[in-house]
C-alpha cells in the first residue's frame, strides 16, 4: 500500500517536521493537493516508510537530517524553491 509523508521545513526551526502523512486513498489525496498547490513530490519510499512511524508535528530524527537535506536540495535545483 502507497505512503505519503508531507515534510515542512522553515529555516527558523532546527529540522523539517512532519505536516501530513496518510496510506491508501489519503496518500492519494496527499499528493494530489501536492500536485494541485505546485509543491514537489519526490518518490522515495524507504524514506517514507522510516518517517511513517512519526505523527504530523514531530522533527525527522538526525538519521534522516542527510538523505532529507539531499532531497530538499534536489528539490531547490529543480523547482528553483524549497518545498
Amino acid at each position: 500500500m502507497e505512503k505519503a509523508v508531507a515534510l515542512k521545513y522553515d529555516t527558523h526551526l532546527p529540522a523539517p517536521f512532519v505536516l501530513a502523512k496518510g496510506k491508501g486513498e489519503i496518500a492519494e489525496k496527499i499528493i494530489a493537493l501536492a500536485h494541485t498547490a505546485g509543491v514537489a513530490v519526490v518518490s522515495l519510499p524507504l524514506l517514507a516508510e522510516e518517517l511513517f512511524i512519526l505523527s504530523p508535528g514531530s522533527f525527522i530524527p538526525e538519521d534522516c537530517f542527510e538523505i532529507v537535506a539531499e532531497m530538499l536540495a534536489y528539490v531547490h535545483a529543480v523547482s528553483g524553491r524549497l518545498a
